[in-house]
């Protein structure tokens, strides 16, 4: 049910617009650089990797292609994989993890993994059909110092020009936060985890 609007109160309305409309006119106009970005999702809500899938989504709606390395993730089925497996070989999909450290129980195996993964995105990253890398969990690669950080850094600041890397994973390092063009904090407000609600296919994988 709507409620009924008056003559002058649509017309106040329509005036505010008015000038909102020209102050954002102005604002966008004034950005006129184009360029590879560099884009963290981080901080303990949930979402982080699913916002990056729906940025690759994005991505691939506009025709350019997508690399997707999973640094932590282990090769159980997902069903954003199963989507993006749609897209054929438009999608170059990754998952070089095996779990996180409290399945592996194995330093020097999750190291090995980690290490082989981030070959694997030099790789992606290198090719110049892709417009997108999203290197899910590399936080928690670089949180537990499975690689060096100095040399990720290195790589991603050097990286070949227009291309576009999101990284995601809680506890994003300063250093790369710093060097990032974005970086969004995902906060958790509610958690249906918390109330007993067990992982869900569709919701969490």
């Amino acid at each position: 049910m709507t409620r009924d609007i008056s003559d002058s109160e649509a017309e106040r309305h329509r005036a505010k617009m008015v000038n909102r409309k020209v102050v954002q006119d102005a604002e966008v106009s004034e950005k006129t650089i184009e360029k590879g970005l560099l884009m963290i999702n981080t901080g303990p809500g949930k979402g982080k990797s699913t916002a990056a899938f729906g940025l690759a989504l994005r991505m691939l709606g506009t025709g350019r292609r997508v690399g997707i390395v999973q640094f932590i993730k282990g090769a159980w089925s997902t069903g954003e994989q199963g989507a993006l497996a749609l897209f054929g070989d438009r999608v170059e999909w990754r998952t070089m993890g095996e779990g996180f450290t409290w399945d592996t129980q194995d330093l020097k195996r999750d190291i090995a993994a980690a290490s082989k993964a981030w070959e694997e995105a030099k790789v992606l990253m290198a090719d110049e059909t892709i417009g997108l890398v999203v290197l899910d969990e590399l936080n928690i690669a670089l949180r537990y110092d499975y690689l060096p950080l100095e040399e990720v850094l290195e790589t991603l600041q050097n990286r070949r020009e227009g291309l576009h890397v999101i990284v995601t994973g809680r506890n994003a390092k300063q250093p790369l936060i710093d060097a990032a063009d974005m970086v969004t904090e995902m906060t958790l407000v509610k958690h249906h985890f918390k109330a007993g609600v067990k992982a869900q296919s569709g919701i969490e994988f």
